[in-house]
């Protein structure tokens, strides 16, 4: 078993518009924390893993191949590998658990 708390998953955490930070890795998946401040640009590229992002906090838009759609606390975004993605129109700051399956490479 592995129990990380929330204060050991935010401590890598940068500060800037977009941060990321990985808090946990094995062969199969990776996890991590990601933030976007209200009005920041999405600098994202698609990844070669498929993806999940679970929305802890904030407010904007997501746009998975063309698509766009709001986001907001409670809400599951699955990113196929390969995929163009972002985030937009951030109103207010996002905070999301990102999962990558198998772990980023």
């Amino acid at each position: 078993m592995v129990l990380i708390g929330k204060s050991d998953m935010l401590a890598g955490l940068k500060d800037g518009p977009a941060a990321y930070t990985e808090f946990f890795r094995v062969s199969a998946l990776s996890a991590g924390l990601y933030r976007l401040e209200a009005g920041a640009v999405d600098p994202q590229h698609p990844h070669n893993e498929d993806e999940i992002y679970f929305v802890l906090s904030g407010k904007g838009k997501v746009m998975v191949a063309g698509e766009a759609a709001e986001v907001a606390p409670g809400d599951f975004i699955h990113v196929a590998a390969g995929v163009d993605h972002r985030f937009l129109e951030i109103t207010q700051t996002l905070e999301l658990l990102v999962v990558f399956a198998p772990a980023e490479t």
